[in-house]
């Protein structure tokens, strides 16, 4: 049957092929597993490993702000790019979780409903038909997606574990650097869980300048640091604020993910031109909803709560793992482990790629991880599985222990 829309639909979407793909996005495909392995094993509980979303709901002292101010009319009205005390509490938390200082909050920082749509509105800024986002893969998208909706095009740097899954900068061939417009660097990394370090940053400033390329750093992990590691923003280099973007999320380091609230920070010129596009994109989030946001930036200690309850499970986690021969190690941020996938199992089972791992995990134990094959064959574990104990946290890991190693795993 013809649809009215059939010939409609742009180019960039896949114009008249579009929806006819057979491609199914990855976490799509994780979720449809899940629900198949529950109904062929209802007796058995799943252990989600793969998912993304911290398991603690907001602190309660941040609902509190939020039930106080919904209902005040002053709160009524469209925040558009933002309420001037949610730029001005960003800019405190900067300086007392980062060191950064100095900051404007009129002209260095503006909220966006969410880092997700910041990083997509963030190209319409800068991108033009011919121009080349840099991104590291693995990772998240969104940027090269709408790089590649506006006509520019995209050159993925992997991240490989003999370089500490940072993107070496000196392979990217000179026509490529010739027409790069942008760099998308996400450190604590996901999924990878590596971290940056001042050095590398540093490096990261000096190729931008050279290059005449913009930095933009996704920082949604950044306050999520164990074992010593202190959290670090690329703003606080030396000259990154010339040539830097930093986009931060109350989702992660708060159990903020539904409220949808988080913020940019950088330079005032590239700030402005982000502020011009969202002007023209979304009306601001909820005003109550960012007098609530306010409040968490307050309070760092609900961030120390869960770096503790993360860590402790990073531990179990990677006793475990390597119990059960994979080559596991506690990252120094992000809530994730990222680990080699096994090559087959004793009995003559052969992953010929992690997705393959992945989905036989699901089927056989009831245990859900995500698998990346982008720069190697990986699997992603999450500490934010549920457990509201931690007797219960042990529990969770010992069973997802017991379940792998029936399968009797070969590397």
């Amino acid at each position: 049957m013809v649809n009215f829309f059939d010939d409609k639909i742009s180019e960039r979407l896949g114009g008249v092929n579009f929806g006819k793909s057979a491609t199914i996005y990855k976490f799509e495909l994780i979720k449809r597993a899940k629900a198949a392995a529950k109904k062929a094993h209802p007796e058995s509980g799943l252990i989600d490993m793969g998912v993304g979303e911290p398991d603690w709901p907001a602190d309660h002292l941040v609902v509190k702000v939020l039930s106080e101010e919904a209902g005040k009319p002053e709160n009524r009205w469209y925040a558009d790019n933002g309420i001037p005390e949610f730029q001005e509490a960003a800019a405190r938390y900067l300086e007392k979780v980062y060191g950064l200082s100095g900051l404007i909050p009129s002209e260095h920082i503006i909220h966006g409903i969410g880092s997700k749509p910041v990083l997509a509105m963030l190209p319409i800024c800068f991108i033009n038909p011919g121009d080349i986002l840099l991104t590291t893969v693995p990772g998240y998208p969104v940027t090269a997606t709408y790089t590649k909706y506006l006509g520019g095009e995209v050159f993925n740097l992997p991240l490989l574990e003999l370089n500490s899954f940072l993107p070496d900068l000196s392979t990217i061939p000179q026509p490529i650097l010739k027409r790069a417009k942008l760099l998308y660097l996400n450190y604590p990394n996901n999924p990878t869980g590596a971290v940056a370090t001042i050095e590398f940053f540093t490096q990261v400033v000096d190729f931008a300048k050279k290059n005449n390329i913009i930095v933009i750093h996704d920082a949604p992990y950044s306050a999520l640091t164990y074992d010593g590691y202190k959290p670090l923003s690329f703003l606080s280099i030396k000259g990154a604020m010339d040539v830097g973007i930093e986009v931060h999320s109350l989702s992660k380091a708060f159990n903020m993910t539904g409220w949808r609230i988080g913020f940019v920070c950088g330079n005032s010129k590239a700030i402005k031109a982000y502020a011009t596009v969202k002007d023209n994109t979304d009306s601001g989030q909820f005003r109550a909803i960012q007098k609530a946001a306010i409040q968490a930036l307050r309070h760092t200690e609900i961030t120390d709560k869960t770096i503790i309850k993360y860590s402790r499970r990073f531990d179990l986690l990677v006793d475990a793992l390597n119990d059960l021969g994979f080559d596991a190690k506690k990252p120094k941020g992000s809530f994730y482990c990222y680990v080699k996938a096994p090559i087959g199992t004793e009995s003559g089972k052969v992953f010929n790629s992690a997705t393959e791992f992945s989905e036989f995990l699901i089927h056989e134990s009831l245990i859900s991880t995500v698998p990346w094959d982008d720069a190697g064959k990986f699997i992603r574990f999450s500490v934010t599985f549920e457990a509201d104990s931690f007797q219960k946290e042990i529990e969770v890991i010992n069973e997802m222990k017991e379940r792998m190693k029936i399968l009797k795993l070969k590397f």
